[in-house]
């Protein structure tokens, strides 16, 4: 796997080529000049165009066979000899090392286990133990996903802290001296919308406050560079960009000058500092261990590490460069394609500004999308009218952006047709009318869209998309409470 580095123009972001190839000629010349294009072979894919890799990667074709010897050889026949033999016990740090490059971390700073929300618990906790009494404010982004701001309610309640949202741009203006640290998304999950981390992170480090990044959409998407840019602790899953699987455990990094004073609410043997001792009282062990618990996942964890193996030879910057150079070309198939004002992206056309995904305002948008995956084009829908495309540079292609913009036409056609004969047939003209437009804006790509959220009604979902019952299973992370269309590829994970 490359280091990280700033995306840089090429091949993956030179959409250029005339007026006179049309749009199958250009998807095809910027597939064929792809230095991505052999890594989508790592992956088990079908004929399907796969854009909700922000919910839920493709299986990598390592997975089945590192897990196959798991079960039948490490677990099968050494048994509980692979606790040390097949290294499971150091597992969690071994593999925090691995995704340490793909977030900007020098090694020894991330341990695997757990999921999200609890990350987001231990870090939040621990973050309030660092700083001084006084500092009585937790900060959280106003638009975060749910279940962070949930996180944040109760930590603040067990610390005796207040809690105040803030939208993302605004929070490092926001901190001041009372402020103990803010809970902040990399990129938000609903219009993919990316936030000035290393900005942020001055901000609010001048205010004398920590900061706690999620990059649940932004690790293997595009460059993070956490110890460059002072980040104190950060959280992030695994079953997205990382590809790890349903209910891969998640990571946690505290950085290395902070890990003497982790104080974690969370502390169990894992982590202890001799964990066979068995000993009444604890003592925190020393490194990244400090984020560990209870036993670790062993077979989603391995799962994990076998996943891991296509980043081999990858860099980071050719990622980013062909994410910015899909979505674009998404949007422009889509400006081209699209019936005119039936959707309108909420996502930035500003590339500074633009995570790895493309929302688009849509009326009817959880029927349109359900007509898309019966159609063999798979995203996913929030509520209440935004139909999200996912871009996982590893394994989407150019053609498939073109092939998705053009079944998203045919489907909004078909959709304005069927509403004009049903006006036709008894509903009143003006009815009929307001259908047909979609009762949106032209499509724009325009960076200033509104990132309004509406309330959101109760109802979960787990870390792996499954339906869970209300307030879902003890340490899961819940999904956007909106309920599923069908079972799965229509809402799926955050």
């Amino acid at each position: 796997m490359s280091e990280p580095t700033q995306p840089t123009a090429g091949p993956a972001t030179d959409l250029t080529g005339g007026p006179a190839m049309d749009l199958t000629a250009r998807a095809a010349a910027l597939d064929a000049g792809d230095p991505l294009a052999g890594v989508r072979d790592r992956f088990v894919l079908d004929d399907t165009v796969y854009l909700d890799g922000n919910s839920l990667g493709a299986l990598p074709t390592a997975v089945l066979p590192r897990l196959t010897d798991v079960v039948t050889r490490e677990w099968g026949r050494l048994r509980i000899r692979s606790w040390e033999e097949s290294g499971w016990w150091t597992a969690p740090e071994r593999i925090g090392d691995r995704i340490a490059p793909l977030i900007g971390a020098a090694p020894g700073q991330v341990v695997v286990g757990d999921s999200t929300s609890v990350n987001v618990f231990k870090a939040l906790v621990a973050a309030v133990r660092m700083v001084p009494e006084d500092r009585t404010e937790i900060l959280v982004d106003a638009t975060t996903f749910p279940t962070d701001g949930y996180i944040a309610q109760s930590a603040a309640r067990l610390t005796g802290r207040t809690l105040r949202a803030v939208p993302a741009a605004d929070m490092g203006a926001a901190a001041g001296p009372r402020t103990a640290v803010a809970l902040v998304n990399h990129v938000d999950y609903r219009t993919g919308r990316l936030h000035d981390l290393p900005g942020t992170t001055a901000a609010l480090h001048a205010a004398g406050a920590l900061a706690v990044w999620d990059l649940c959409h932004s690790a293997g998407a595009l460059p993070v560079a956490l110890d460059a840019h002072g980040v104190d602790l950060a959280v992030g899953c695994t079953y997205k960009y990382l590809n790890g699987g349903p209910g891969a455990p998640a990571y946690l990094y505290v950085r290395r000058t902070h890990q003497p004073r982790f104080d974690s609410p969370l502390p169990g043997w894992n982590s202890h500092a001799d964990p066979f001792a068995m000993a009444p009282g604890y003592t925190a062990g020393e490194g990244a261990v400090r984020g560990r618990v209870g036993t670790p996942e062993m077979l989603s964890l391995l799962a994990l590490d076998a996943a891991l193996d296509v980043w081999d030879g990858v860099s980071v910057a050719d990622v980013r460069a062909k994410s910015l150079g899909l979505s674009d070309f998404f949007l422009e198939c889509v400006a081209a394609l699209v019936p005119a004002g039936r959707v309108e992206s909420v996502t930035p056309a500003d590339h500074a500004a633009r995570g790895s995904q493309v929302s688009l305002r849509c009326q009817d948008a959880g029927d349109v999308m359900r007509e898309l995956t019966a159609l063999g084009v798979v995203g996913d829908f929030r509520r209440p009218d935004i139909l999200r495309f996912g871009f996982t540079p590893l394994y989407t292609r150019y053609a498939d952006a073109l092939r998705a913009a053009h079944v998203l036409a045919a489907v909004l056609e078909k959709a304005s047709g069927s509403s004009a004969t049903r006006g036709e047939a008894g509903r009143s003209p003006a009815d009929g009318d307001r259908r047909a437009q979609g009762g949106g804006e032209p499509l724009v790509a325009a960076g200033g869209a509104t990132e309004h959220r509406p309330h959101h009604p109760a109802g979960h979902r787990t870390e792996d998309g499954t339906r869970s019952a209300a307030g879902g299973p003890a340490g899961h992370r819940t999904e956007d409470p909106a309920p599923h269309l069908t079972p799965g590829p229509t809402e799926g994970t955050p």
